[in-house]
């Protein structure tokens, strides 16, 4: 490590943060790495109760893996309230990151698109469209035979070496050993997906004993804050699971959880007592979810996200950002279409820019199986007498 020099001035009153500092000569592996290193400055600065007004941040280092994600993320605007209070408690383990720390990580993402990829090629073209972060899976098994595991870490290497934003990886439901190899592969986040084969159908991952951010799934209120207890710091709310380009699942779970935490935010104490028996959330935790108005990590949407006026729909319903299935490169132009993703997400409330992303992408058509369901809802409206 070579000389570090920095310094904070830090008015509380104003909460206004001033922060500037410069390393020289020093490597910056991954998230991780930077997040220890920022988290005395940055994350204990901001508190449940307070907002940054205005961050300005200069960052220089050999290794500029964030370069094109940190300043951006940690902007007032796209700033996430830290969990720091004491309705998630962590192990007594002096080795493990706190909850705040792996929050924190997952703030980086917020307001962005992560791009499922299978291969390097694909990765490079996420990163170049300005997705925030990848997530590597394996090719989709067309036949549905066969059991979907973690992915080949020699392939997660080669997939890291070939990018500079974060690379997130799958481990199956339960699968602890999956999520420790890739721990130790240097991955930047971990997904404990529910959409490939799961390994224990009664237990989930204790997220708690390990470094790196979980991100988790889940359908319902209730699911995703037992996730959360669990030591999830990101939820990502899923949708279809086919890669069919339907959102209607992936709408209807997401104002279902929408919906919920307004109702929620109008109950009093003994309200909340009775609503967590109901949903089989902890009470600590949806007590902290009341009190913020929103889920206490960043919340994605996941499932049939195809086109910017989707993803633009997502992100007006509440949701901090959205993934993208590998899909997305099955189009004549994946740079262009992960691109308008991107601008959608973005700028999600501005209907002149959307109409901008969303022209020319007439080979971001709808699959098959919808055609077909689309074309026997309107023989049955003919054969009915009925306007279609």
């Amino acid at each position: 490590m070579g000389r570090r020099e920095y310094k904070t001035i830090i008015d509380r009153k104003q909460s206004i943060l001033h922060f500037h500092f410069s390393c020289h000569r020093r490597n910056f592996q991954n998230l991780l790495d930077l997040s220890i290193f920022l988290t005395g400055n940055i994350f204990p600065i901001y508190k449940s109760t307070q907002s940054i007004s205005s961050a300005s941040i200069s960052i220089q280092f050999h290794s500029d893996i964030l370069s094109n994600t940190l300043c951006a993320k940690m902007a007032d605007d796209c700033a996430v309230t830290v969990y720091n209070n004491n309705a998630i408690s962590d192990p007594n383990n002096n080795n493990k990151n706190t909850f705040s720390v792996k929050v924190g990580l997952a703030q980086m993402l917020r307001g962005g698109a992560i791009v499922e990829v299978t291969n390097v090629d694909e990765a490079k073209i996420a990163e170049s469209a300005g997705a925030c972060c990848i997530i590597v899976s394996e090719q989709v098994n067309k036949s549905g035979s066969g059991i979907s595991r973690m992915l080949d870490p020699a392939v997660v290497k080669q997939i890291q070496r070939s990018v500079a934003i974060p690379v997130m990886a799958k481990a199956r439901v339960g699968h602890f050993v999956e999520a420790q190899i890739l721990e130790a592969v240097g991955v930047d986040y971990i997904d404990e997906n529910e959409l490939i084969a799961v390994a224990d159908e009664d237990h989930f991952i204790n997220k708690h004993n390990f470094q790196l951010p979980f991100v988790c799934g889940c359908r319902s209120l209730g699911e995703g804050l037992r996730r959360v207890r669990e030591g999830a710091a990101m939820i990502r709310t899923q949708g279809d699971y086919s890669g069919s380009g339907n959102i209607v699942d992936t709408v209807k779970h997401i104002r279902e959880v929408m919906g919920k935490i307004r109702v929620l935010t109008n109950m009093d104490e003994d309200e909340v007592f009775t609503f967590a028996k109901e949903i089989g959330a902890p009470y600590d935790i949806l007590a902290q979810t009341k009190q913020m108005g929103r889920l206490p990590v960043v919340h994605f949407a996941s499932g049939g996200i195809s086109t910017p006026a989707d993803a633009a729909l997502m992100m007006q319903l509440g949701c901090d950002g959205v993934f993208v299935g590998s899909e997305v490169f099955d189009s004549v132009d994946p740079y262009k279409s992960v691109r308008a993703i991107v601008q959608a997400v973005r700028n999600y409330n501005d209907a002149h820019i959307l109409a901008k992303v969303s022209s020319g992408l007439n080979d971001l058509v709808a699959s098959g199986s919808e055609l077909n369901d689309a074309i026997t809802r309107l023989n049955v409206d003919d054969n009915n007498g009925g306007n279609y």
